[in-house]
């Protein structure tokens, strides 16, 4: 897992070229395992086992991809205590993007992973030799093989490549070329509907293309200080605690940000050209001192 979370943050860092990075690794991450872990039973397990070995991974690898995102636990992470904020109809706007965009990082793995299993065809070609789907067997089966040797022995093909016997070869090839054909449409979908969801992306979008790179890179860069600071602050604070337990002496004074500050730079932040901020860490920023005079005028006023 970390060595996976190692390419998903590298890819993150490469801005569009980290989906093609994440989806060469997953590539050849299935053409290593269907080489090394695959061997197809030909017996009555031909169906599950072939797509069980096509879909599992996939499904593990989408799970992957939402447990190693930090927007996921951004969304979640004490979502049972704003569940009333939620209800509002823009809180809910804003969580359903966040979700839809979480998703669709997370499905860059996965898809990839059925895709090249399906260009590689062996996982198809044991799944359907143990099918029952008689219209099918016999479409493949046509003309190549007599109707009961297709009913009988289909599903010993996977291991009879090496047979010398035309008509079993031509069966199998022509399952790989469905399968193939499959491959390259799930390829085709994927690539359109990701240009598509781009365009529209970028057609909706209130900023302009340099004012978004700025954005992007701020943000990256954001994300590791915030990640380099929270660990030197923490490491003041315990060596603090430390030094004040061993030595039994009264703590030395560190300021630590409040549970509400805490809060407040943890949610997940849509841009505004209204209010011109880059996160919620910059608005927090930019409106606490704002906030603290709000409070104090309206202290002084109550007092009067």
């Amino acid at each position: 897992m970390d060595k996976f979370k190692t390419v998903l943050n590298i890819a993150n860092k490469q801005g569009r070229f980290g989906p093609g990075l994440v989806a060469l690794v997953t590539a050849g991450g299935e053409q290593i395992f269907s080489s090394v872990a695959f061997r197809c039973p030909c017996n009555e397990l031909n169906f599950f086992y072939g797509m069980v070995f096509l879909l599992v991974p996939a499904l593990a690898l989408l799970l992957l991809g939402f447990i190693l995102s930090k927007r996921t636990w951004k969304l979640v992470t004490g979502l049972w205590h704003r569940g009333g904020k939620l209800c509002r109809w823009k809180t809910l706007m804003s969580a359903c993007m966040a979700l839809f965009h979480i998703t669709a990082t997370a499905l860059v793995a996965p898809s990839s992973w059925v895709a090249v299993a399906l260009l590689n065809g062996n996982y198809y070609e044991c799944a359907m030799t143990g099918a029952n789907l008689s219209a099918y067997n016999l479409h493949v089966c046509q003309g190549k093989l007599p109707e009961e040797q297709c009913k009988q022995e289909l599903f010993m093909l996977p291991c009879e490549k090496s047979a010398q016997q035309s008509g079993k070869e031509e069966v199998l090839r022509t399952m790989r070329a469905h399968s193939q054909i499959l491959g390259w449409l799930l390829i085709a979908v994927i690539m359109l509907s990701n240009l598509l969801l781009i365009c529209m992306a970028r057609c909706m979008s209130p900023m302009s293309y340099q004012q978004q790179r700025f954005w992007k890179a701020y943000a990256e860069e954001e994300n590791d200080l915030m990640d380099s600071y929270t660990t030197k602050h923490a490491k003041e604070f315990a060596e603090r605690n430390l030094e004040s337990f061993f030595k039994q002496t009264p703590p030395e004074d560190i300021v630590t940000p409040s549970n509400k500050d805490w809060e407040r730079i943890s949610t997940l932040y849509k841009f505004s050209t209204r209010d011109h901020y880059y996160s919620t860490l910059h608005q927090h920023v930019e409106t606490k001192d704002q906030e603290a005079d709000f409070g104090v005028r309206m202290t002084s006023v109550h007092s009067t």
